[in-house]
C-alpha cells in the first residue's frame, strides 16, 4: 500500500510515547494505519550520536520519522540518515510550540519564516533517497490571521515539491500558553482546513487536532479531507481507534480482539527481555488496551505496579490479562 493510501489514517508523533515499542504494539492492531516516530531533532542525529532513536522493526512499516530542526544543511544530513534507516517518510515539524523547540528556532515558530522553511525542505528533498518529504504545521501562530497567512504558507511548501501536509487545526501561541494548553485552548478551525483542501486540490491534506474517534475521522474524510491524524486518543484508547481502522477507514482487513493483541505482544516482549530490556519499556504503552472495558482498571494496576520490579516478565502480563473478561472476535 502506498504512503498516500496509508495516510488516510495516521497516529500522530507524540514525544515520549510513540517509540518503537509503542509502534509495534499499534501495528498489531492495524496493518494499514501510517505510524510516526516521536519528534527527533536533526542536531541529535547529526551531532549528538542519537541514531539509536531511529531503531525500528520492519513490522512497523508503513513508517514515518518526524524531524525537528531549522538548519537546512543539517536537516538534509538528518534526512539522509533517516533514509538509510529505512523510513518511508521524513516529516518536518512546523507545529510544536514547546519552549524547548522555540529555543532551537524550529517547530511552530517556523511558520513565521516561510523562506527558511523552503530552504529546509529543498535540502531534505535532495537528501531523501526515495523517502517522501512531508510537513506538519499549525493553521498559524500568534497574531497571524490564518485565513490570510495559511494559503501563502501552503503555497510556499508546495513550491518545493512537497505535496503531503498535515494541518493541526489550531493556532499555536508561542508565549502565554504552555504546550499542554496549546493542544486544547486555541479554538479548532476545521472549516478553514476544509477550505484549504478546496483551494489546493492537488495537495494531499490531512487534518489533525481534537479527533477522538473513528466516527469523527470519517466525518472529516467525508468532508473531503485526504487523511486524518489522531493523537492522544489513539494512545490512551488504542483498541477503540486501531482495531477497527482497517475495516472502517481502509475498507478491509480482519479485526482482532484486544485479548489477541495482548497475546501477540508476548513474543516481542520475550525478545526485548532477552536482549536486556525491561518489561515496563513495553507495557507502559499497553495500559490503555482495555480502556472502558470490564477489568481495565485491574489490568492497568497489575502492569503499572509490577512491570518495574526486577525479574518482571510475560507471566505478569498473563496475570494482568486474567482480570479482563474475554471478548468475541468481531
Amino acid at each position: 500500500m502506498s504512503l498516500t493510501q496509508a495516510a488516510r489514517l495516521s497516529v500522530a508523533p507524540m514525544l515520549d510515547w510513540t517509540d518503537r515499542h509503542c509502534r509495534y504494539f499499534h501495528r498489531l492492531m492495524s496493518a494499514r494505519t501510517l505510524l510516526y516516530t516521536e519528534m527527533i531533532t536533526s542536531p541529535a542525529l547529526v551531532r549528538g550520536g542519537a541514531q539509536h532513536l531511529l531503531d525500528n522493526d520492519p513490522a512497523e512499516h508503513p513508517l514515518a520519522v518526524q524531524l525537528g530542526g531549522s538548519d537546512p544543511d543539517e536537516l538534509g544530513k538528518a534526512t539522509r540518515i533517516c533514509s538509510d534507516h529505512g523510513f518511508n517518510e521524513v516529516n518536518l515539524n512546523i507545529g510544536c510550540p514547546s519552549d524547548r523547540v522555540q529555543a532551537g528556532a524550529f517547530g511552530a515558530v517556523l511558520m513565521k519564516h516561510p523562506d527558511l522553511v523552503s530552504a529546509c525542505l529543498n535540502h531534505m528533498q535532495e537528501a531523501a533517497q526515495g523517502a517522501e518529504i512531508t510537513v506538519k504545521c499549525r493553521i498559524g501562530v500568534d497574531d497571524q490571521s490564518p485565513p490570510d497567512t495559511l494559503p501563502d504558507f501552503l503555497q510556499t511548501v508546495a513550491s518545493t515539491g512537497v505535496t503531503r501536509i498535515i494541518i493541526h487545526a489550531r493556532k499555536a501561541w508561542l508565549s502565554g500558553l504552555s504546550p499542554k494548553q496549546n493542544r486544547d485552548v486555541p479554538p479548532l478551525d476545521y472549516p478553514l482546513v476544509y477550505a484549504m483542501k478546496q483551494q489546493f486540490p492537488g495537495l494531499h491534506l490531512s487534518l489533525n487536532g481534537g479527533v477522538t474517534s473513528l466516527n469523527e475521522a470519517q466525518v472529516h474524510l467525508d468532508a473531503g479531507m485526504d487523511g486524518v491524524m489522531i493523537g492522544r486518543a489513539a494512545y490512551h484508547n488504542p483498541a477503540d481507534i486501531l482495531l477497527a481502522a482497517d475495516a472502517r477507514i481502509f475498507g478491509g482487513g480482519a479485526q482482532k480482539t484486544a485479548h489477541q493483541i495482548a497475546w501477540e505482544m508476548l513474543p516481542y516482549i520475550e525478545r526485548h527481555l532477552s536482549s536486556g530490556g525491561r518489561l515496563h519499556d513495553i507495557t507502559r504503552h499497553m495500559f490503555g488496551l482495555f480502556a472502558g472495558r470490564p477489568g481495565a482498571r485491574a489490568w492497568r494496576r497489575a502492569l503499572s505496579e509490577g512491570a518495574t520490579k526486577p525479574g518482571a516478565g510475560t507471566d505478569l502480563v498473563l496475570e494482568a490479562l486474567s482480570h479482563v473478561p474475554s471478548e468475541a472476535v468481531a
